[in-house]
């Protein structure tokens, strides 16, 4: 069952001004569906497999010439040289179009800034938003079901078991991704390594921690990071100063793109769980800002975000700088409003002058109003409205 992604329209678009698009993202998140079947009339290959892997590398204009009117390229950072030889043929015909799928962002990314600078669309297609569950009969019941759930498709179309279907991942992630990535020998120790991380989400990164709880040197959790944000498990969030010095040096948040899987990661094996996990604060802060993220990467845009924190601890979990504006979201797990949640909040504005029109408070509550310094919000009005 095909259920139906808010980027589709987004797709289509770019399509009239590139003729080649590229479609990132995690594996598992459902970019070979989405292409198959809105454009079942170009012809498919998975560069994943061994013979046609091998055709392209020997022989690329043989590979490609099988394809006079374009194609479907899955997993096509496996066979770099093809980006070059794509360039050329897209020059000498504009109406052959490419549609190139991966999952290792920055082994894709280097190779379209090298060979194909102008002629490609840029797009990631991440597991399922709140919009997108919610237009099915998978809409969830309450933020913990949202939250615990994650987006994957396969927890939906085919219903797999939360365990079942993270475990493999997760072991299919590591065998191929983080091998084709980076050599890594001690698989074991590089999975207690995301572990880690997702004990530490939403947290500024301090990789000298995590060196010394892991037993490694500070450049190779540096490099280990590199590997969870080129193959789509984690996205950053960078501090924000005026001073643009000071957002270089400053150390940034991650999140995963996915709350399912971080609750997987934690060890909880059930929503019901969820309330009493001494992270649940941060959990459901990972999986509304994640869903912002999706909602602006679905429109094609490239979210700005940012967190603000000052040297007496306040901080405002997300700002959103967009259509010259700049949004400050505090995000609280409480069902209930009182106005110590305002912490934050109060101290931007009085720090940087916002408007309260301008700074939401988003809870797990049901109430929304407008208050001195902000706008209540409950976290699906949230979803649907910032």
């Amino acid at each position: 069952m095909l259920l139906a992604r808010d980027i589709s329209a987004t797709l289509e678009s770019l399509r009239q001004y590139y003729p080649i698009v590229y479609l990132g993202g995690p594996r598992q998140a459902g970019k070979t569906t989405l292409l198959r079947h809105f454009y079942p009339n170009l012809p498919y290959a998975n560069l994943e497999d061994p013979e046609l892997r091998l055709l392209a590398e020997q022989d690329p204009r043989r590979f490609l010439g099988r394809f006079p009117a374009g194609a479907i390229l899955d997993e096509a950072q496996r066979v770099p040289t093809l980006f070059s030889y794509l360039q050329v043929l897209v020059d000498e015909d504009r109406s052959r179009q490419f549609l190139l799928s991966g999952s290792q962002n920055f082994l894709l990314m280097e190779r379209i800034t090298q060979s194909l600078a102008g002629r490609v669309g840029i797009l990631n297609l991440l597991p399922f938003s709140y919009a997108e569950l919610q237009a099915t009969a998978f809409k969830p019941a309450t933020l913990n079901n949202f939250v615990w759930r994650g987006g994957y498709p396969a927890l939906y179309d085919r219903e797999t078991p939360q365990a079942v279907f993270f475990g493999n991942y997760l072991q299919t992630y590591l065998e191929r991704d983080v091998r084709l990535l980076k050599n890594i020998g001690d698989l074991g120790l590089f999975s207690r390594f995301v572990r880690l991380c997702a004990g530490r989400v939403g947290q500024p990164l301090n990789m000298t921690t995590l060196a010394a709880d892991l037993g490694i040197s500070v450049n190779t959790v540096k490099s280990w990071f590199s590997i969870l944000e080129a193959s789509y498990m984690i996205f950053y969030v960078q501090p924000f100063y005026e001073n643009f010095n000071k957002r270089i040096i400053k150390s940034p948040k991650y999140y995963f793109y996915d709350s399912g899987l971080l609750c997987y990661l934690l060890g909880i094996s059930d929503v019901a769980q969820l309330d009493l996990h001494h992270y649940y604060g941060n959990i459901v802060e990972n999986a509304l800002i994640a869903d912002l993220y999706k909602k602006r990467t679905n429109a094609g845009l490239r979210p700005v975000f940012w967190f603000w924190q000052d040297q007496q601890g306040n901080e405002v979990d997300l700002l959103i700088e967009e259509s010259g504006r700049l949004m400050a979201i505090e995000i609280k797990s409480s069902q209930t409003f009182n106005t110590r949640l305002l912490t934050g909040l109060k101290r931007w504005e009085q720090v940087k002058g916002a408007l309260p029109s301008e700074s939401y408070l988003v809870y797990a509550g049901t109430q929304e109003m407008a208050l001195e310094n902000c706008r209540l919000l409950p976290w699906e009005a949230a979803l649907q409205g910032l």
